[in-house]
């Protein structure tokens, strides 16, 4: 978990400046348009006028540009001096605030919106302007979560304001794609646009931060009844792509509608024949949606692993035997599909927190090393935590049980179910789950092919880092094929995972399970071929980089 006290000043206020020459492309597909008003809702020190410069305005131009920190603003207005702007207005206040009144009066001011609005955690924003995010989102009639993040609101504001017709062009995070928080935001565009483009870096664009970017390119409807030709992704490498006109290249990008702009848009980034027979393969009986075969619970949630999940020097120590089980919660805990025995006493003998520390709720004798052991904790300020102050007493865990199927959270790869053989605990890293229809052994062997692999892809979550994130919900959707005719081989997998690499594991699967159910080698090959491709955008890798892994 992050907190506001470990993060710099930049990334507090969202400062990551645009270089000159995305700023002059996003210009030029703005200025396309033949705008006579121009806004940019976060001008920072103007490097967009700047930009304008490069490209070439019409006179008769009237931009307006917000900036907060009076500094930058004084910047930006000395850039539209120097660059000769006649009709200008740089605003020293917060654009949300200034928003909110235009929204409810209804008007619509701009012919395009430019810009690289702040990228700021909701949490980390004053009290203020977390309400006023929250009022963007009720004037929109959208929902609104304090998930969010502040562009989240100011593409939201920027796009409400326009007229008509309008073109919005920014720089945004790459979550938009994928993240939970910007769901209402796509639904918005998806509703309100008529063409939406996103240009897809494989090289991170920012120096100094994690944070992907891509750029969004937006044409508003003419009328709210016109139809929508959806969404289009292009991934693009280097440079190049900005010596081509960007009005040329939104023009003939390919576009998907329906269920590509209805919730994440991660399908817009496979091709048309991956998404028809994904889509075909959807309508099978043998394929199955999680829910339908199993559910999902959070592991043990203790509010404080690093004292309940101790290693056997621990527990020798304050000698907690008594109040010690098995458990397991990270992926080198886990390097197979099988935790047993075995694999237990391995991560033991290499130090591994391995113990999982039960003080069960019921009145018991405490012997002193175990007391001392439970002080040691409150010396650390344990028990005011919040989900240990909500407990009495506070060392007293709810919730613990155990199932045959574990899955860790985060995964680099792909994610993979894990037989329990042993039984073990697991905490809030992984999941606890159920199978409803099968055997474990059989679900936690299907599990792993490239058709599940590739919907975990378009379904989950990730950030800066690259490694794969799946809550609950999105488990729930992911498709997983189980042939009546398949016998589960799970110790014969259990030595593939460990010895050989993700592709030759779910191309081995897909032979055996895919095949198992008539679906064509071609097709095998062409779902594998998508999950790589969607893998490797994930974890930034190029060719060059994952011919070499």
């Amino acid at each position: 978990m992050n907190f506001i006290v470990n993060e710099s000043a930049q990334k507090l206020r969202g400062g990551y400046y645009t270089p000159l020459d995305l700023a002059t492309y996003i210009t030029r597909w703005a200025l396309g348009g033949t705008p006579k008003t121009l806004l940019e809702p976060s001008c920072g020190d103007g490097i967009f006028v700047q930009a304008l410069s490069e490209v070439g305005f019409s006179k008769s131009l009237s931009f307006t540009g917000f900036e907060i920190l009076e500094a930058e603003a004084s910047k930006a207005r000395d850039r539209c001096r120097n660059q000769r702007l006649l009709n200008w207005s740089i605003q020293g206040e917060d654009f949300l605030g200034w928003a909110i009144g235009e929204m409810l009066g209804r008007r619509a001011n701009f012919d395009a919106a430019i810009g690289n609005p702040p990228f700021i955690r909701y949490q980390y924003l004053a009290q203020e302007a977390q309400g006023k995010a929250e009022a963007i989102f009720k004037i929109l009639g959208l929902p609104f979560t304090k998930h969010t993040n502040a562009w989240v609101p100011f593409v939201l504001a920027s796009m409400a304001l326009l007229k008509p017709g309008g073109r919005l062009g920014m720089i945004v995070p790459s979550e938009i794609i994928h993240v939970a928080h910007a769901q209402s935001l796509r639904t918005f565009l998806g509703t309100s646009c008529s063409r939406l483009m996103i240009i897809d870096p494989e090289e991170i664009w920012s120096d100094g931060t994690l944070q992907g970017a891509v750029i969004l390119f937006a044409e508003k409807k003419k009328t709210p009844t016109d139809h929508s030709d959806g969404l289009g992704i292009i991934r693009v490498s280097g440079r190049e792509f900005l010596n081509d006109d960007p009005g040329n290249l939104f023009n003939v990008t390919g576009r998907m509608n329906g269920k590509t702009v209805e919730g994440k848009w991660t399908r817009a980034l496979l091709t048309t024949s991956e998404r028809a027979l994904l889509d075909e393969l959807c309508e099978r009986p043998d394929v199955h949606r999680f829910d339908q075969i199993a559910e999902v619970d959070v592991g043990i949630v203790t509010g404080a692993n690093k004292f309940f999940l101790v290693p056997d020097e621990t527990v020798q120590q304050f000698k907690l035997q008594a109040f010690a089980h098995p458990m397991f919660g990270r992926s080198e805990h886990c390097p197979g599909v099988i935790y047993d025995e075995q694999q237990h006493r391995e991560n033991a003998r290499v130090g591994n927190p391995t113990n999982f520390i039960w003080f069960q709720k019921e009145a018991v004798r405490l012997s002193k090393p175990v007391l001392e052991y439970i002080q040691l904790g409150e010396s650390q300020s344990l028990q005011t935590r919040y989900k240990c102050r909500i407990r009495t007493p506070w060392y007293a865990v709810p919730s613990v049980y155990t199932t045959k199927i574990g899955m860790l959270k985060r995964s680099h790869d792909t994610p993979r179910l894990i037989y329990n053989r042993l039984g073990a605990f697991t905490t809030d890293t992984a999941y606890r789950i159920k199978t409803t229809v099968s055997q474990p052994e059989k679900l936690v062997y299907c599990f792993l092919n490239a058709l599940t692999a590739l919907s975990a892809e378009l379904e989950g979550r990730h950030y800066g880092g690259g490694v794969l994130e799946l809550v609950p919900t999105e488990i729930e959707k992911l498709l997983v094929p189980i042939p009546l005719s398949v016998r589960p081989e799970i110790r014969k997998l259990d030595t593939l995972v460990r010895q050989s690499n993700v592709a030759t594991v779910l191309e081995d699967q897909n032979r055996k399970i895919l095949g198992a159910m008539g679906i064509a080698r071609s097709n095998q090959d062409s779902l594998l071929a998508a999950w790589l491709r969607l893998k490797n955008r994930r974890q930034r890798l190029t060719e060059e980089d994952a011919e070499g892994d």
